[in-house]
């Protein structure tokens, strides 16, 4: 297989695409328990959170250390990286969020007041729309300040919710020299920078050491890396076949496919999924219009996302190339490969993966790995219906792997199935958990009593 390089400059990309920055004009979702369940969506409130008396508020409620009344399967679930930290209450911290009233910028508001992340003063900054606007939060009423990078260097970290040009204008900006704030941005304007780190937290936190700019990863990487990390450091992975959003580990070569929910192309993308489906299903057209998408969603899997690149591969594809090799620590032209697929699906991304190792396969040994691996639910209980589902990954904290088996194709495989919030896990979560991870580890520290 052709080796295929990462970019030597970062790429700022456009919508439509299944980065979780560009669903950041998306709206929180719950799911309707009316005709077609997953297509009748409707607006929840405030931050973007379901009221609670909706299914996905009632998902959203359980803690990390629950698990749906379906999952009869016995498994153990360990809290995520913020759960362990000891010593957060002690410090508070100035926190300034840049895009808090979209899909991702929400999330992060509410990862921050469920996390108990030690907040002493949160403060929201916008554009001139929709500053003076206040806004409820479990921090109390704040109001929306107009975005200034003097402003936002005043706070101790902030959290970028928007587009890889505001990014790449502003972000250095704001956490130059000592007296700036440490940024966790989540476009991909820094992810392939050297020298900044592209982190997610359970695998590799320590690059965050020493830092005032860290990357977000794209949603796909962050949600698979965390169902194939603890199989890698059990079994030392080589090669990798999947069929989803997902990343991978030390490996000698991996061939991926994604299937990716129309969330990732924002609110148009879900507005057109929904009224496509409801015009076929009232006979008013045969087949739905598309303006956002290559061709029409509704009832069809379209195997392109973002546009081509000169090798054939999407630029959706190659992220996971890229940001797999760095987040992993891999060689530049270590062969990834990767096929995305966008499917009639809400929120949340699906991942069919099989991994081949160099040790052989024990599937008990796999699935104690995954019970106890932070931030990973095991839903692997098919004689009960239990495996991963876009329906119930969403609005969950964990992702959720399943189906986990011996491959009969390949020696020493597994193959599996992953399912993940895009917009939590794949974005809002893990950026949480990125500061989490510094307030650890010393890299972020509060420069006054907030």
């Amino acid at each position: 297989m052709t080796a295929v390089h990462r970019p030597s400059r970062p790429l700022v990309e456009s919508i439509p695409q299944s980065d979780s920055r560009a669903a950041n004009n998306l709206p929180t979702m719950k799911f309707s328990t009316a005709i077609g369940a997953l297509f009748a969506i409707t607006t929840s409130t405030a931050y973007g959170f379901a009221p609670a008396s909706s299914p996905l508020a009632t998902t959203r409620a359980r803690s990390t250390n629950s698990s749906p009344a379906v999952d009869s399967a016995p498994h153990r679930h360990r809290p995520s990286f913020a759960h362990t930290l000891t010593a957060m209450s002690a410090t508070t911290f100035n926190v300034g969020i840049v895009g808090a009233t979209g899909a991702v910028g929400k999330e992060i508001v509410g990862c921050l007041e469920k996390r108990s992340f030690p907040v002493g003063n949160l403060r929201i900054f916008g554009s001139e729309r929709s500053a003076g606007k206040e806004v409820d939060t479990k921090f109390g009423k704040v109001t929306v300040e107009l975005f200034s990078e003097g402003s936002a260097r005043e706070c101790d970290v902030v959290f970028l919710a928007v587009d890889g040009d505001f990014s790449l204008k502003h972000a250095e900006n704001i956490c130059e020299g000592e007296e700036g704030a440490v940024v966790i941005d989540n476009s991909s304007a820094f992810r392939y920078k050297d020298g900044i780190p592209l982190c997610v937290p359970e695998i590799n936190a320590e690059t965050t050491k020493g830092k005032k700019l860290i990357a977000n990863p794209n949603c796909t990487t962050a949600i698979g890396l965390m169902a194939v990390w603890p199989l890698h450091k059990l079994f030392g992975l080589k090669k990798m076949v999947m069929s989803t959003h997902v990343k991978i580990a030390i490996l000698t070569n991996s061939i991926q496919q994604t299937y990716q929910a129309a969330s990732g192309a924002g609110q148009p993308g879900m507005d057109e999924l929904i009224d496509g489906t409801k015009s076929v299903l009232s006979g008013e057209r045969d087949v739905a219009e598309n303006k956002v998408f290559a061709h029409p969603l509704p009832f069809n899997v379209i195997p392109h996302i973002d546009k081509f690149q000169e090798n054939g591969y999407t630029k959706e594809e190659m992220k996971v190339t890229w940001e797999t090799r760095k987040i992993c620590g891999l060689d530049d032209d270590f062969p990834v490969s990767c096929t995305a697929v966008r499917i009639p699906t809400s929120r949340a991304h699906s991942e069919s993966i099989v991994a081949l190792f160099d040790k052989p396969v024990d599937v008990a040994a796999a699935r104690k790995a995954l019970e106890e691996a932070p931030g990973v639910s095991l839903k692997d209980d098919p004689e009960n219906l239990v495996y991963p589902m876009p329906l119930t990954a969403t609005g969950q904290y964990d992702v959720e792997v399943g189906r986990l088996r011996k491959n009969i194709a390949f020696d020493n495989a597994l193959e599996f199935f992953v399912c993940g919030d895009q917009l939590l896990r794949g974005a809002a979560l893990n950026a949480v958990a990125v500061a989490e991870a510094m307030v650890e580890n010393g890299a972020l520290k509060a420069k006054v009593a907030a």
